[in-house]
């Protein structure tokens, strides 16, 4: 059954940001000059809104929200140990706080409370060398809202909404060997472990991984062929649904035509095992392709070939100038919601930011200082089409073209971002039962969305600036017949005193409150949203 409501789990005692301080006890024994930076935050808001629950309009209700959220950060930049973490507590109080606890009296499905009163987010990278040369160690961890379904309200900055939304948790923790043999190859040995957690009462099965990955890269002395192999195994233990295995072989190699031209060429064999979930898939797989880099800074890397699962292709495309930063790219790929969710993301507004401001500050320390002080000041959004996954224990293909630019002169800057998703299930529904419910089994079978971000700042001052910014999205489920669109818009100002950054946005969102069923059957709805939001926040 998709469910439009997702109310908060109270906190589980495991420390989920457990790999990162195992990672960093272990590195902490290795002599280094660390110089760590931890800064304490903390955010104020004051948020006031005409559909609270984001229902239907004939059950919306409006209330005053105050948004506390105090948090940490904390940096590391060393020559052998690199840390990246951020953490908040967000607390929610209402104005209406009776009224709000009294909404599922009326027994309106609509009207069911769809709000928490704290939630947490967290999300940490870390990255050393144990070992000169030898032995790393990589290990992440996160906490955040994730959609339970494409078809409902998407995640966004308005943390104490559960509408179509649950809390996922996962964690990774990845030592591995390198090592160089002359200049006739290099060897990379890794071993990772993973946790996907969050979502189980609603039939998203948790689930840890063990992944073993073997590389072998060509050396210096190959330099107008350049080849590579890939052994690749992972098993997948699911609560509920049996274990998965999938094994990836893969070769390939580079011819180098001149400074500018290459050529490519890969083979390998796939094999999922679909334990409890329909079987499995394998066969061989080949692409050819070119690399094209006229200049630093354009990079151009395209292929066409054939998997298993029929004709597929690659495409990669960046380049930036003095004031823009441009990336383009397609993949076709067999993956699953959990491994959407370790990803890093691929359009992430950093990434963009951080191209385009490579040649002005050159240091990567200071680069990433400045680039985040332009996201805050700017209202910017922290990823670009990141809340399209959505909760699914199947083993689909995946095909997404994504294209971004971020944009600066003078007074103006504008962060755009389209793309386009289409998934199709490899595995059987089984696995989804519990998750969509029987009358709508086959809803995600083929499940297409697209989309665009896109926001625009004009600077005022050196200290003060208007923002402008639009989200659209629809989702089409083939298979089952259902549409789903939805907005958001969103005006805004800005003005920094100091360390003090104020903030003050209207923002108009509008859409399906999502598929969900009552005894009556299935049911949907519109809804829509005016919101004023007045925030204060700072680093101490």
């Amino acid at each position: 059954m998709i469910t439009t409501m997702a109310k908060g789990r109270a906190g589980r005692c495991a420390p989920r940001l457990a790999p990162l301080a195992a990672a960093a006890m272990l590195l902490a024994a290795c002599p280094a000059q660390a110089e760590w930076r931890v800064t304490p935050i903390l955010l104020v808001s004051e948020i006031w809104t005409d559909n609270v629950n984001l229902t239907e309009d004939q059950f919306a209700h409006s209330d005053l929200i105050t948004q506390v959220s105090p948090g940490i950060m904390v940096a590391n930049r060393s020559r052998r140990l690199s840390v990246d973490a951020t953490a908040q507590l967000h607390g929610f109080s209402y104005l209406h706080d009776s009224d709000k606890r009294n909404l599922g009296d009326s027994g309106v499905i609509g009207a069911v409370d769809n709000t928490s009163n704290t939630q947490r987010t967290y999300s940490g990278n870390l990255k050393g060398e144990v070992l000169s040369d030898l032995f790393f160690v990589e290990a992440t961890a996160s906490r955040g809202q994730q959609s339970l379904s494409a078809f409902g309200p998407r995640t966004g900055n308005d943390l104490y909404s559960n509408r179509n939304r649950t809390d996922i948790d996962t964690w990774s923790i990845s030592p591995y060997l390198t090592h160089r043999f002359g200049s006739f190859a290099s060897g990379v040995l890794r071993y990772t472990r993973d946790s996907v957690d969050g979502g189980d009462a609603f039939g998203y099965s948790n689930t840890g991984g063990d992944t073993i990955q073997a590389t072998l890269t060509s050396g210096a002395s190959f330099r107008t062929v350049g080849w590579g192999l890939t052994y690749v195994k992972q098993e997948l233990g699911g609560a509920q649904y049996g274990d998965s295995t999938n094994e990836n072989l893969a070769a390939n190699l580079r011819y180098v035509l001149n400074s500018r031209w290459s050529l490519l060429a890969n083979a390998g064999y796939d094999r999922y095992q679909y334990e409890g979930m329909g079987g499995g898939d394998q066969g061989a797989n080949w692409s050819l392709g070119f690399a094209w880099s006229p200049s630093l800074r354009t990079n151009v890397q395209a292929t066409l070939g054939r998997h298993f699962y029929g004709t597929t292709g690659t495409l990669s495309a960046l380049h930036r100038s003095r004031h823009t930063s441009w990336n383009i790219s397609y993949d076709d790929i067999v993956t699953t919601s959990r491994e959407q969710f370790l990803m890093p993301s691929t359009l992430d507004t950093a990434g963009l930011l951080n191209s385009m401001f490579a040649t002005a500050y050159p240091d990567p320390v200071e680069r990433q200082r400045i680039v985040a002080a332009y996201i805050q000041a700017n209202g910017l959004p922290s990823s670009l089409s990141d809340s399209v996954n959505f909760l699914s224990n199947r083993f689909m293909r995946q095909k997404s073209v994504r294209a971004s630019v971020a944009y600066t002169k003078g007074i103006s800057s504008a962060v755009v971002s389209v793309y386009a998703n289409d998934r199709n299930a490899l595995s059987s529904q089984q696995s989804d039962s519990q998750l969509l419910g029987v009358g709508q089994s086959n809803l995600n079978d083929n499940v297409r969305q697209h989309g665009l971000d896109a926001s625009y700042t004009y600077r005022l001052s050196s200290r003060s600036n208007l923002i402008a910014g639009y989200d659209f999205n629809k989702s089409d489920s083939r298979s089952g017949g259902y549409e789903d669109l939805q907005r958001t818009l969103r005006l805004g100002i800005s003005r920094r005193f100091g360390d003090l950054l104020a903030t003050a946005d209207l923002r108009r969102r509008t859409g399906n409150v999502g598929r969900f069923t009552t005894e009556a059957g299935s049911t949907s709805g519109t809804y829509t949203e005016h919101a004023m939001v007045a925030s204060l926040s700072m680093q101490f």
